[in-house]
């Protein structure tokens, strides 16, 4: 590996880090930023909720491939979500064996209400901390960091056996 190349991993290493604290930190804010008034979401079922708004009606296979889980540590959200009527199962047009998860208003308004008065600290936070300037180059950032997170990369790390003799308890974050 040359100079050149050796310095620009390293840069984007140090980059990838800097992304991951500064987004960590964000997302924890956010959290705590978000209780809603009304019956609050699990992680996992506003994130649900939130991937059937901008994905429009998905498997259960296709919602557990975006969350990172098998279909089965689905199933009890999913039961739950469709007893408080936030999403709706219908069976697919192309193959009955399919079941199709779509999103309700009810859900959608549940979301809404999770998220609210997050993006209202963040919309002040923003205002208060940024120059119009800066907001518009986050604002070009955001849509950089979507494109980053529905990115299909492999990378040697994926390759490997997750834990080794070698290498501590836990993968390095």
């Amino acid at each position: 590996m040359d100079g050149d190349t050796d310095r620009q991993e390293k840069a984007d290493l140090l980059l990838a880090e800097s992304l991951r604290w500064g987004v960590s930190r964000l997302a924890s804010r956010l959290r705590a930023e978000q209780p809603g008034s009304g019956r609050t979401l699990t992680r996992l079922a506003a994130s649900v909720l939130a991937n059937l708004r901008h994905s429009g009606a998905l498997t259960p296979s296709e919602l557990a491939a975006v969350e990172g889980l098998q279909v089965q540590s689905l199933t009890r959200v999913l039961n739950e979500l469709e007893e408080q009527g936030r999403i709706r199962r219908s069976r697919s047009e192309v193959d009955a064996r399919r079941q199709n998860i779509a999103l309700t208003d009810a859900g959608r308004d549940a979301l809404q209400e999770h998220v609210r008065d997050g993006n209202r600290w963040l919309a002040e936070a923003l205002r208060q901390t940024l120059s119009p300037a800066e907001r518009g180059m986050l604002q070009i950032a955001a849509g950089l960091i979507e494109q980053v997170a529905a990115a299909e990369v492999a990378t040697k790390a994926r390759s490997t056996p997750a834990h080794t003799d070698t290498e501590g308890a836990a993968p390095p974050l």
